[in-house]
């Protein structure tokens, strides 16, 4: 019957009947070409109007991003998810979040921030890297003594990896010579594999040629945990960030 009054309205014959069975005519098999061509038309137009679909913003350190969230980054792009990344340090991480500029953010935090929600995704132990053939890689593992009058490569004064180091040098009575200050793991390990001095990394940290690394027992382990909003903690963005991270850690 929808046929028929098509047939009527457009004042042409669109099939014929054979049987139980109907076959278009040759201006049936036109308007039904036409009526495809007007529907991808209408299609790509709405398309054209909808949104497009805001991406998923990571905000994490130079550190979080090369070793510990590579893998989910290279998994999400390679699906054709957009992405956005923020290089941030840990405050700025945890504002980002809180902003809501951030989906997700990864870092090393004590607590919890105030008003976020946070999951631990890996913890890692301290290790110190310094050049093959270094008198400390005679160790299987080391202490903070065996540090002690050490050439040492550090975070510039302030960075929270610094401060840290620094109180546990000062419990334990321990003394050194800062030799280099490095922006970043890359850095540090490419100061350490020049014999400059001892870096501190940690232990998600891939080690390049030429280097030996040793954990530090008495160092804390360090737990990178993921940052969201708790009232966005069961939106579909932050979900398949959070678990695509979880599922494809070093």
């Amino acid at each position: 019957m929808k046929v028929g009054k098509l047939a009527s309205a457009v004042g042409s014959t669109l099939y014929i009947r054979d049987g139980r069975c109907l076959e278009l005519t040759a201006a049936g098999k036109s308007l039904a070409g036409f009526a495809r061509g007007m529907r991808a038309e209408l299609e790509g137009f709405l398309a054209g109007l909808a949104e497009p679909e805001a991406p998923l913003v990571l905000a994490a350190g130079e550190g979080a991003h090369r070793y510990v969230l590579a893998g989910a980054v290279r998994l999400l792009i390679e699906r054709g998810v957009r992405m956005r990344l923020l290089s941030t340090d840990r405050d700025e991480t945890v504002d980002a979040v809180r902003s809501g500029r951030a989906t997700l953010g990864v870092t090393v935090v004590d607590d919890a921030p105030a008003g976020l929600g946070c999951v631990a995704l890996a913890t890692y132990p301290q290790l110190a890297v310094f050049a093959a053939g270094h008198l400390l890689g005679r160790r299987r593992a080391l202490k903070l003594k065996d540090l002690q009058g050490a050439d040492m490569v550090l975070p510039p004064p302030g960075r929270p990896q610094r401060a840290a180091l620094e109180r546990a040098a000062l419990k334990v009575g321990l003394t050194w010579s800062v030799a280099a200050e490095a922006e970043g793991w890359a850095q540090a390990l490419h100061f350490a594999a020049l014999g400059v001095g001892v870096g501190l990394v940690n232990g998600c940290v891939e080690m390049p040629p030429g280097t030996v690394a040793r954990p530090v027992r008495d160092l804390p382990a360090v737990t990178y945990s993921a940052l969201f909003r708790k009232a966005d903690q069961e939106s579909p963005a932050v979900r398949r960030l959070l678990e695509t991270v979880q599922a494809n850690l070093p």
